[in-house]
């Protein structure tokens, strides 16, 4: 009964599947279960469901064993799906969570520069709103024990996260939609940000950007409102409470000083030399692509899988990387690398005046 209710959330409120649209799904495996319940959702829709099955072993064959034009090569293929495909749901549903830890990050930094194109697509298609998408989670055994979590605390964790505990999810997420949307209101009136914390204070511009509201709808579970700072508006420094995993690798203690929008600094606890080689991928990496509020209350765990960690509730995270289109960030890059900063104990200013304290946004403001 949790899966066809979960199906129902995902085809029906963040997709709002059409018919005779071709719905791409990928997932590994360990989701046939879920993926069942979307194809029968899907299908009962007069939507085409199509399966991709991702699989890390693979993925670790290809970057073990490909030749350098190999990693550089883009297929025409995956190039179709990308600018075809009318919905996509991705099911975060890994078995391993560190297959690729052992590959040397040079040539993860080459297939990163050679699919930045596929991203542009879809970053594009996301913007004029031609794309329908929704990346998802389905609890596995790896995602659990990476979580620190057993099995069933996983899944409670998850269905939780997306409010399946409640009687009416799509009620539910509808209602934390419209208390984002006040905070949204706020934040589009705003010139300024100032973040205050345990050795971080940030400054940015976010005047004539656009702040979106992550309802759910593109992520679920959604649950944070996020914008693109202006590229050369960041400065100051930041120090991120927890590990930025990218590719499996965890980097811990990360601290990024910016001038004129740039990291001039950088450094971390653990994993240094990798964070390193990817703010080198290219002159975006350097530059933030993404600002966002973590909203989710619900979500009150780390996890070490960014799709739960950016909602948690009181926190931010800024993106490494390309910017969203739709908010108005120009910012291109390979990558798109979130680490997240714990707010419960830290102060936001806008345009001076105090707007957020310890986590979460001042009533009066909203």
């Amino acid at each position: 009964m949790v899966l066809d209710k979960y199906a129902r959330l995902i085809v029906e409120y963040c997709i709002g599947v059409e018919k005779l649209t071709d719905v791409v799904i990928y997932s590994s495996i360990e989701a046939l279960p879920l993926v069942r319940e979307l194809w029968r959702e899907i299908v009962s829709r007069g939507a085409y469901p199509i399966y991709i099955m991702t699989d890390e072993v693979f993925s670790e064959i290809f970057y073990r064993y490909a030749p350098k034009e190999l990693l550089e090569y883009v297929s025409p293929i995956d190039r179709a799906i990308a600018e075809k495909a009318r919905a996509r749901i991705s099911i975060l549903s890994s078995t391993h969570t560190k297959h690729l830890i052992n590959i040397d990050p040079e040539r993860i930094r080459l297939r990163s520069m050679a699919i930045r194109e596929l991203r542009e697509i879809f970053m594009k298609r996301d913007s004029t709103g031609d794309l329908k998408w929704t990346v998802a989670a389905y609890p596995t055994r790896a995602m659990a024990q990476e979580a620190g979590m057993t099995p069933l605390e996983f899944e409670e964790f998850v269905f939780r996260a997306v409010k399946l505990h409640t009687p009416d999810p799509i009620s539910t997420w509808i209602e934390q939609g419209k208390r984002q949307e006040r905070i949204v209101q706020f934040l589009n009136r705003v010139d300024e940000l100032r973040f205050i914390a345990d050795d971080t204070d940030l400054f940015v511009k976010v005047g004539g950007r656009i702040w979106i509201n992550d309802d759910g709808k593109n992520n679920m579970p959604g649950g944070e409102v996020f914008t693109a700072p202006h590229e050369d508006s960041v400065e100051g420094y930041i120090t991120f409470n927890y590990p930025a995993v990218y590719s499996g690798y965890e980097i811990e203690g990360v601290r990024l000083k910016f001038e004129k929008g740039v990291v001039v600094e950088a450094s971390a606890i653990k994993g240094e030399e990798f964070l390193r080689k990817m703010l080198q991928v290219d002159e975006g990496a350097k530059r933030v692509g993404e600002l966002a509020f973590g909203l989710n209350y619900d979500i009150t765990r780390f996890t070490k899988e960014i799709l739960f960690d950016e909602k948690i509730g009181g926190t931010i995270h800024m993106a490494l990387g390309s910017a969203y289109l739709r908010t108005g960030g120009v910012n291109r890059s390979s990558i798109h690398w979130d680490m997240i900063k714990d707010m419960r104990k830290g102060r936001v200013y806008a345009d001076k005046d105090l707007i957020y304290i310890d986590g979460k946004f001042i009533e009066s403001i909203l």
